[in-house]
């Protein structure tokens, strides 16, 4: 049984809390809308079945809230990380070969599970302090923001549309009026019903297709892809040699992701259930992906994003998504329903999604009552908000470090480095 925490003050409801039936069914939802779209964007752009993807984030999800213990609520989503080896893969080795790095990369994270089992989590609170932490989670907000900013005025070619804009700041504005004046629990499916008049508003500004909803089959069943069932496997060297060290990228994303957790739930789960726990629940989750024919996955800051909101942290509302998720990915009217939700609902979403993340690592300096004054400070959150956010990658042949993980190496080594005061501060 999960450990008993002092209760969070600021939670509506707190990790170990079930809502009634009917909230948590629409708690659940909320959060299957939130992380639909990239889900499925990744399978898509790969050549991938987005009903597989669907189905094993959903179980992928239930696996890492299980090997976590129940103690940290976390959803898990397709990873954008690995789009470039995947679809490089599937022009040459197929799915076979995909599946393959896959797997190396959930190989990957047991063998770092593994070393941090056995060396500890002392390490982490010397290496990530306030004044790394904060900046850190606010890069992982705020590096989104272009992603949102094209959602919210793109078309599908990559032109300007005004009518996106229009709907996306309307969904936005309506999304944050329901935050504000709704009370009781219509105040906590707040992003819920902004997405759902939002995708009102874009049908009436002509930005929705239905033809594929109404095209679309009530039952679909998945495109599995099971090794010695679907295919063959032989041994791919150069999947693995591609996808396997992007693994190491994902990590401090996910560590990012658990610093906001952290922040929101007020508790450390690089302690308990430990960061050996989350990595395992990470990799057996991408394990189980790559064994049935889905996208790496890892955890979804969309998610995150929403718990920040309404502050509503219960592992049951996470463990309700991914059951929603499994079920969906075997009807293929309400998959089409989701997927037809236009980028600009999503983009007006996202802005409130992202900025509140932004937002929580800014309050990790204030409570934690960071001294801009000291140049040491100033140093470390300055070069990683500007790498984080300016997105500064690293290309190593078909390796790409993002300027998330860039930025959080660099505040690690930072930190560790400089001293506690510069030459002119010293007396």
């Amino acid at each position: 049984m999960p450990t008993k925490y002092k209760r969070n003050p600021d939670a509506i409801l707190d990790i170990e809390d079930k809502p009634k039936f009917g909230a948590w069914v629409a708690l659940s939802i909320q959060h299957l809308f939130a992380m639909f779209g990239a889900t499925v964007l990744v399978p898509i752009l790969v050549g991938l079945d987005p009903g597989i993807a669907l189905f094993s984030s959903g179980v992928g999800t239930l696996l890492h809230i299980l090997i976590t213990k129940r103690k940290i609520p976390a959803y898990m989503g397709s990873s954008f990380a690995f789009i470039i080896p995947m679809q490089s893969l599937m022009k040459t080795a197929g799915y076979p070969g995909i599946s393959q790095g896959i797997l190396s990369v959930g190989v990957v994270y047991l063998i770092v599970a593994l070393i941090v089992a056995r060396i500890g989590s002392g390490w982490i609170d010397r290496a990530l302090p306030p004044i790394v932490v904060g900046p850190i989670v606010m890069t992982i907000g705020l590096s989104l923001a272009s992603s949102a900013a094209n959602d919210a005025t793109l078309d599908a070619n990559g032109k300007y549309d005004w009518k996106i804009l229009v709907v996306a700041l309307l969904t936005l504005l309506i999304t944050i009026g329901f935050n504000m004046y709704l009370k009781g629990f219509m105040g906590e499916i707040a992003i819920l019903l902004g997405i759902i008049v939002g995708y009102l508003i874009a049908l009436a500004f002509g930005l929705v297709d239905l033809k594929p909803v109404i095209d679309a089959p009530w039952f679909k069943l998945p495109n599995f892809e099971i090794p010695f069932v679907s295919y063959r496997p032989k041994f791919y060297w150069g999947a693995v040699a591609m996808m396997a060290p992007i693994a190491f990228v994902t990590m401090t994303e996910h560590m990012g992701h658990i610093m906001v957790l952290n922040g929101l739930t007020k508790r450390n789960f690089f302690k308990d259930p430990g960061l050996h726990k989350t990595l395992t629940g990470d990799g057996v989750a991408s394990l189980f992906a790559g064994l049935v024919g889905g996208p790496a996955i890892t955890s979804y800051g969309e998610n995150i994003g929403v718990m920040a909101i309404n502050r509503i942290y219960s592992v049951y509302v996470l463990i309700g998504a991914a059951f929603f998720a499994i079920i969906f990915s075997f009807v293929g009217k309400l998959s089409a329903l989701i997927q037809s939700i236009p980028g600009a609902v999503l983009g007006g979403i996202s802005f409130l999604l992202f900025g509140v993340i932004a937002a929580s690592g800014l309050r990790i300096l204030i409570e934690n009552k960071i001294d801009f004054n000291k140049r040491r400070n100033l140093m470390i959150a300055s070069s990683v908000l500007i790498i984080g956010i300016g997105n500064v990658t690293l290309q190593l042949g078909s390796y790409q470090f993002t300027g998330v993980a860039l930025a959080t190496v660099l505040g690690i080594v930072l930190n560790l480095v400089l001293p506690k005061n510069a030459a002119s501060e010293q007396q």
